[in-house]
């Protein structure tokens, strides 16, 4: 789960002593705070939401290096789409920090310059929209969503720019269609996705995509990481 700065810290006592010193070690000062299950570590994210540290200033990853390769890699799923249904007129997407869908368009366009890429993304967590509106990646300061898979606090740099310029919308939707989307891949489909995995689906039950007549329609179901019983929860309404 993450959090700002001030939701971290309401949510966590005791927090502070750890995040004052990791601000002393991390230059240019510490942004998000994102807690994982024990043993996992507490990471917290830079200011500039580019890189991600543990409280003791180790650096992990240096998302403005590894975004170009993260996009090719996951422009594989749009040509593999493509070589299944050659004539999709419409590829709906979750929409996180927005790699997946930057790679998604970018093959999708290639291949097939008339088809429409949409991006589905939580109310709750809205970063690409947010950074869409604005121009710039903004950071949140509060996420709440059920879709933790969509749940990035802002937007990546080369994603904006290639969402900017080759996808067709971004939709908001919140969590009552996600879950509607999971229930309706477990109960039709008998497909188990995570809620991120059930966004795109969700987006076109609730009518929040709009497909025009005999468009031939891809929802990318990406994640089935979730626990028994949030499932349970969710199948249950």
């Amino acid at each position: 789960m993450t959090y700002g700065v001030e939701e971290f810290q309401r949510r966590t006592p005791g927090s502070r002593t750890a995040w004052e010193r990791a601000a002393k070690l991390i230059p240019g000062g510490v942004g998000s705070a994102i807690q994982f299950k024990p043993p996992y570590p507490l990471m917290i994210g830079d200011s500039k939401g580019s890189k991600v540290w543990d409280v003791d200033g180790n650096e992990y990853i240096d998302y403005s290096l590894c975004y170009a390769a993260m996009v090719a890699g996951h422009g594989t799923v749009a040509l593999e789409i493509l070589e299944d249904v050659p004539d999709a007129d419409v590829l709906v997407v979750g929409v996180g920090g927005g790699g997946l869908i930057a790679g998604v368009a970018t093959a999708a366009k290639a291949r097939r310059p008339g088809a429409r890429v949409i991006g589905v993304e939580p109310a709750g967590a809205n970063a690409m929209r947010r950074a869409l509106d604005a121009g710039v990646p903004v950071r949140l300061e509060r996420i709440d969503t059920i879709a933790d898979g969509l749940a990035a606090p802002i937007a990546g740099t080369l994603p904006l720019e290639i969402v900017r310029r080759l996808v067709d919308d971004v939709v908001v939707v919140d969590d009552a269609v996600i879950a509607e989307g999971v229930r309706f891949l477990a109960q039709r489909a008998k497909l188990v996705a995570e809620p991120a995995g059930g966004a795109a689906v969700g987006a076109l039950l609730a009518g929040a995509v709009r497909v025009r007549r005999g468009e031939r329609v891809v929802a990318i179901v990406s994640g089935g990481n979730v626990d028994a019983s949030r499932l349970a929860d969710i199948l249950r309404g």
